[in-house]
């Protein structure tokens, strides 16, 4: 596990202590190196948290988690495409350029990778209806809310959202808006020319809406995440199925056949 001292991390650790089927045998953090796992809420299972990577060798890792931040997701990767061990990474912020970089560099390694923006199953299934969706509404736009200590912005799961809805449906209405009286009012503007709006709140753990309209009716669809402990299923998920999954993976989605093309009927 790497970033084990995090909170996704030690929630993660808990998760894959407490599965019958799965054996937790690592867990790896700089920050909080020496610690015993039970300090971070851990089940009991003698482990420390290491500091240095190569221990996931020592300890015979057959799949790595990734939790960290984007600078360290990088070398974690890296390090398990070149030490074939099979990586599950919940780090988001990757450009398509690295995305592509990690496509070839898996394609060629002795292991397998998926990348995941968002964990929670709930959040997979808000996509896809948001994908099938789409074809059927003139306009969009997305809200995603997150904890206050969330770096990136938009979320790696309103981007994949607006992708997906986008690769549905190329036939967008037009922003009416000539004047922006504070800039920033409209959002970012994401894949096929949807907004995307990110709000950062203390007491927020992972939320998004997504907002389509058309002539007399909208449609909202919403997704909460109250606790962390909301990804752990796919989470676990995850991590079973990275070994049947050649190359690089990205999203849940592929996982739990969820994918697939859209249009109207």
């Amino acid at each position: 596990m790497f970033g084990a001292g995090g909170r996704m991390g030690s929630t993660v650790c808990s998760a894959v202590a407490a599965d019958p089927e799965l054996e937790l045998v690592a867990a790896v953090d700089p920050y909080h190196e020496g610690i015993d796992l039970t300090q971070l809420g851990v089940p009991d299972t003698g482990l420390t948290v290491n500091r240095a990577v190569d221990t996931f060798a020592e300890q015979g890792v057959d799949v790595a988690v990734d939790f960290t931040v984007l600078d360290a997701a990088r070398d974690n990767i890296a390090w398990c495409a070149d030490h074939g061990v099979h990586a599950v990474v919940g780090t988001t912020g990757f450009t398509e350029d690295e995305l592509d970089q990690l496509r070839v560099r898996f394609l060629n390694a002795a292991a397998n990778a998926v990348i995941v923006p968002n964990f929670a199953i709930g959040a997979v299934l808000m996509m896809r209806f948001a994908e099938l969706a789409a074809p059927y509404f003139d306009t969009a736009e997305i809200i995603e809310m997150h904890h206050d200590e969330k770096v990136d912005a938009p979320s790696g799961t309103a981007m994949l959202t607006a992708q997906r809805m986008a690769q549905a449906s190329s036939s967008w209405g037009k922003d009416p808006t000539e004047k922006v009286v504070i800039e920033g009012a409209r959002g970012g503007e994401g894949p096929g020319g949807i907004h995307i709006h990110s709000v950062r709140m203390r007491g927020a753990v992972a939320h998004q809406e997504v907002v389509l309209g058309t002539t007399g009716q909208s449609l909202t669809i919403r997704h909460d995440s109250y606790e962390r402990t909301s990804f752990m299923p796919g989470v676990l998920l995850a991590i079973r199925a990275v070994r049947e999954r050649p190359g690089l993976t990205i999203g849940l989605a592929a996982l739990l056949g969820l994918e697939g093309k859209v249009g109207k009927a």
